[in-house]
């Protein structure tokens, strides 16, 4: 039997700090090949992503988070994946674990997994996590899991695989070029009947890693509540939102996308 080809993207922002030890930490002989999706970084991140073997895909300027997520799920797909993993490269989420993340899509038990950081109250403030984001998280937890009949611990992890199937299938333009792409994701998912996993996932919080703002927090909680609604009003045939509209695999060019190669 033929071998899944293993792709592993990374939406990059000035991570020079943190970058190698991502990668380092990542175990060998799984990923096929890393993608480095540099969105406008000012700093030596696309160098040193170079220096560390990985194709580095240039933005062109700062694009958004989401923007660069689409760009690397699409470049996936056109590299031949079957499996396409996001990580994002501020060592915050452990990269030993990137085998049990692909396993349950390997087996065909799930067309996204996800690398939950709220394996348990004690462990996820003693890694560093504020306890008002702790908290916000669980609110935000519950009411999902309630709104979208789904069973997860968590909605915000950027440790994600995707099987091509549920990339193929997701109409991914319908979704925003910001932070809220995640949940865009997440809820198109489910709503076209996909299977989502969870695996637990250490993580550490410390000065390099990356962190939202209060300010940015704030409005991508309101995207974010903005994307349920969108939801609940196709759920109950209201309105045939994009975000829930088939679209064919997707292609996409360096002219259309903008990339700077």
């Amino acid at each position: 039997m033929k071998r899944p080809k293993v792709i592993v993207f990374m939406p990059a922002y000035n991570v020079a700090s943190t970058l190698e030890r991502t990668v380092r930490d990542m175990p060998p002989g799984i990923a096929d090949e890393i993608l480095l999706i540099d969105d406008g970084c000012t700093d030596d991140t696309a160098c040193l992503g170079k220096q560390l073997g990985l194709t580095v895909i240039r933005n062109g300027r700062n694009r958004g988070y989401g923007y660069s997520q689409r760009i690397g799920q699409i470049k996936a797909l056109e590299k031949g994946a079957d499996v396409v993993v996001m990580l994002h490269p501020d060592y915050q989420y452990d990269p030993r674990r990137l085998k049990e993340l692909i396993t349950p899509i390997i087996r065909g038990e799930a067309d996204l997994v996800f690398g939950s950081r709220m394996r348990s109250r004690k462990e996820t403030l003693e890694n560093g996590m504020p306890y008002s984001k702790y908290i916000l998280n669980r609110i935000y937890m519950y009411t999902q899991n309630y709104l979208l009949h789904a069973h997860l611990s968590e909605y915000f992890s950027g440790y994600r695989a995707f099987s091509q199937k549920l990339l193929t299938t997701l109409p991914l333009y319908a979704f925003s070029d910001n932070f809220v792409y995640d949940q865009e994701l997440m809820i198109s998912a489910l709503a076209y009947g996909f299977t989502v996993a969870e695996i637990p996932v250490p993580v550490r919080y410390f000065r390099e890693a990356s962190s939202m703002r209060f300010l940015k927090g704030v409005e991508f909680l309101h995207q974010s509540n903005i994307a349920l609604t969108r939801y609940l009003l196709y759920a109950y045939h209201i309105y045939r939102s994009p975000m829930f509209i088939y679209r064919s695999s997707p292609r996409l060019t360096s002219s259309q996308s903008g990339l700077d190669k």
